[in-house]
């Protein structure tokens, strides 16, 4: 699958949905949208209909004749060039400015932090193991 596919807001929803969901039909996409959205029933499934031309989703399972989708495609898959992307756009690609501007904004408890100091080691570690190379 084709991680350089572009995804509206409204796509990325849906997915979410399914991502969460593991696989579901258009009516239950629609429930759970509409929850945060006012959007119609026949929006829903346009944008699943989309989303399969895109081949982000696939159908995975047919009862009578409702149409189960899954997701085609990892989160992380999609999720990487769409950071990289908001990272250029946003940060002219400096991570630093991005990881400064998100602890300005959020209040982190002692977890989250230990959590990125552990991810920071171990990314420490990775580049100083592949620099002995």
């Amino acid at each position: 699958m084709k991680a350089d596919i572009k995804l509206s807001e409204f796509e990325l929803d849906v997915m979410n949905i399914l991502w969460q969901a593991g696989k579901a039909s258009a009516p239950e996409v629609h429930q759970k949208i509409k929850l945060d959205k006012d959007v119609s029933y026949s929006t829903v499934k346009t944008i699943i209909d989309r989303l399969e031309q895109k081949l982000a989703l696939t159908r995975a399972d047919q009862q009578g004749r409702t149409i189960y989708y899954a997701p085609a495609i990892e989160r992380e898959a999609l999720s990487t060039p769409l950071l990289k992307g908001f990272l250029k756009r946003m940060f002219a690609g400096d991570p630093h400015k991005m990881v400064a501007q998100l602890l300005a904004n959020e209040q982190l408890d002692n977890s989250e932090i230990e959590q990125l100091e552990n991810m920071l080691a171990a990314q420490k570690a990775k580049n100083k193991h592949s620099t002995k190379k």
